[in-house]
């Protein structure tokens, strides 16, 4: 008796985790890509012939090339990400290909870490472990080293999805004042209430944050927004946080207000370019915190996307909706 399977999924890098593979081995036959990215790409192309699906990720852009390799009959793709950035979408649209994602299995690890770039750059972790690799400590001074307090702060979201929201829900224990919020349409009234959170245009939001976060996705109007203009508008201060797109930021704009203490502080998990050199003139200030774009990078917050990503496939090959889908 024949054992084939009826799909075949290839599973495009090589770090996705073995449970959300798992949940495909029932109906697929798994096509594994054994070749670290960037050099990957001649091996997708050649292991994609004749799939049904792909599961996708890494920077590496899904596009017409790979697209056409696979064949007409790829049904499904998804992602194990948020953004939609590596993926051709209008390509995938015309060809009439679902395209899933998983923004809510990252949304609480953003959060997290959005929480902890907060506190480490209002209380200048930074700057201290600087003071002491230099031999620095002041034991003398009881003004030494003093911070930005989050407790009766007004904390300002330049996008207030998910992401902003369970930040919001982690700076209640902070018992901070106010929320508010630029986005392009105002939340429900129970969501504002439980966060006491006003919409507000993007003036008042410069104008009256004492923390500013970035949760917002880069579009043609969000590039390059957070400007030398808009820092002028901050307090001096003011904490600005960026778990959105590094590109949202001016980041030569952000040096300059960091440098002449226009704004007090901030804490990156994106920049622009990405990975940031070494030697990029961001890392010589004392007042900017930045991680390497790891906001999801939890064990749990891996598998919980490679399970969403795995159900997303199995729902396009059954023509069924994706249960996350990006478009």
């Amino acid at each position: 008796m024949s054992t084939t399977k009826p799909f075949k999924v290839l599973i495009a890098h090589t770090d996705v985790p073995p449970e959300g593979i798992e949940i495909l081995k029932e109906q697929c036959e798994i096509l594994q890509v054994m070749n670290e990215p960037p050099k990957n790409r001649p091996e997708i192309l050649e292991k994609i012939k004749g799939a049904h699906a792909v599961i996708w990720g890494g920077r590496d852009i899904l596009n017409a090339e790979i697209l056409d390799a696979a064949g007409p009959q790829l049904k499904a793709v998804s992602t194990m990400s948020s953004g939609i950035n590596n993926v051709d979408v209008p390509e995938l649209r015309k060809r009439g290909i679902p395209l899933g994602s998983t923004p809510a299995m990252l949304t609480v690890a953003v959060a997290d870490l959005t929480v902890g770039l907060l506190i480490a750059a209002a209380r200048r972790f930074q700057e201290g472990r600087r003071k002491i690799d230099s031999d620095k400590w002041d034991k003398d001074h009881l003004n030494w080293m003093l911070g930005q307090d989050i407790r009766d702060s007004t904390v300002g979201f330049y996008g207030f999805g998910g992401i902003g929201q369970a930040v919001a829900k982690r700076l209640m224990g902070f018992e901070i004042e106010c929320v508010l919020y630029t986005t392009r349409n105002r939340v429900s009234q129970d969501i504002e209430e439980q966060f006491n959170a006003k919409k507000v245009d993007f003036e008042t939001l410069l104008a009256e944050s004492d923390f500013l976060i970035i949760a917002s996705p880069l579009t043609k109007d969000t590039l390059g927004l957070f400007n030398a203009t808009a820092f002028n508008k901050m307090k001096e201060t003011a904490v600005l946080v960026n778990v959105g797109r590094g590109k949202i930021v001016n980041q030569d704009d952000l040096y300059e207000a960091l440098k002449s203490n226009r704004i007090f502080a901030a804490g990156l998990d994106v920049m622009d370019p990405e990975p940031l050199p070494s030697n990029d003139k961001l890392l010589t200030l004392d007042n900017v915190v930045v991680t390497p774009h790891v906001g999801y990078a939890t064990r749990r917050t891996r598998v919980d996307a490679a399970n969403l990503a795995s159900r997303n496939v199995l729902r396009g090959l059954a023509g069924e909706p994706m249960l996350s889908p990006a478009y």
